[in-house]
């Protein structure tokens, strides 16, 4: 029986075709900003650009990069972030979600996933978007941490993550959901469980801070304390500098490394970073236009592929 990985060593990444600010997702993403400071076009340039860098240093390390090109039509304004609408498992087994903001449900793509199954064994796949119809949503590894190997599923409960939708993919995958309350400073809840949180394989980076109930403190300190991750705190502050989200990835020669984005790796301290590299070493790369107009940084960008490859 092959062991549960926590990490992978492939990716896949959406090449934005026309990235730019979502007025949709803005309602309740406050790490979205509309500044006004940039053309619309400079707006795309810059985001192909990041989104090539990117590309380049995960290569560079040793990362698989599988990537999809964004399509012309229907415009998608948020494709470069696929983590949201798709996971893919160990057992063959793939998970369509269904999007809170109406213009990122046209991001599903039957074409890539047919692409996919060219190169992995896809055993089946389990379509959860029919929930749209009645307001519900979970965003894939946006709104869930997945804790592969001892099947936990993390998630503080916003908008865009429905409890019982947490529940049908707990049924579904075999996983314990772990469910709890988390707010930004401004007392608003944060509404992807990605950005206050990133699991490795043997730690955890954690905004504590946004989790005002002592009993889901506990709960959660309790988990990690018995699957043994590290507890690496992150500030409120730091938060907002997408320092939470982060993924780590496994290169082809099995190292590991923890990827965020430029912004991110700038606002840790040097301790943080310290304990953090006593764990996996650190890729970050300059994603500022992408995390500005898009409300998401690097973790979002980076849909991990754990399919079994075709014999």
């Amino acid at each position: 029986m092959q062991s549960i990985q926590q990490t992978t060593d492939t990716i896949l990444m959406v090449r934005p075709a026309h990235f730019g600010f979502n007025e949709e997702t803005a309602s309740n993403n406050a790490f979205q900003v509309n500044d006004q400071s940039l053309s619309v076009i400079e707006i795309q340039e810059k985001a192909k650009a990041e989104f090539d860098t990117f590309v380049v240093k995960l290569r560079a390390a040793g990362v698989n990069v599988i990537i999809v090109e964004d399509t012309a039509e229907p415009i998608t304004p948020d494709a470069v972030f696929p983590n949201n609408w798709v996971t893919f498992h160990q057992d063959g087994l793939i998970i369509t979600y269904p999007m809170y903001a109406t213009k990122r449900r046209l991001e599903r793509r039957e074409d890539v996933l047919n692409n996919l199954s060219g190169q992995f064994a896809i055993t089946n796949h389990v379509r959860m978007e029919g929930h749209e119809a009645q307001d519900k949503f979970l965003e894939g590894t946006g709104s869930m941490i997945l804790d592969r190997p001892n099947r936990l599923v993390y998630a503080c409960l916003s908008p865009r993550t429905d409890p019982e939708l947490l529940e049908e993919f707990s049924r579904i995958t075999g996983y314990t959901p772990v469910l709890f309350h988390a707010v930004d400073g401004q007392g608003q809840d944060i509404y992807h469980t990605n950005v206050m949180m990133a699991l490795g394989e043997t730690f955890v980076v954690i905004v504590m801070d946004s989790i005002r109930d002592a009993e889901d403190k506990s709960d959660l300190l309790s988990y990690f304390d018995a699957t043994g991750k590290e507890v690496i705190d992150l500030s409120l502050e730091q938060m907002m500098s997408f320092a939470g989200n982060m993924l780590q990835v496994r290169n082809t020669s099995g190292e590991t490394y923890l990827v965020m984005s430029t912004q991110a790796y700038e606002s840790l301290k040097p301790d943080q970073i310290a304990k953090i590299e006593k764990h996996t070493r650190i890729l970050h790369s300059p994603i500022k236009t992408i995390e500005t107009y898009g409300g998401g940084s690097a973790r979002c960008m980076m849909a991990e592929v754990f399919l079994p490859h075709r014999s």
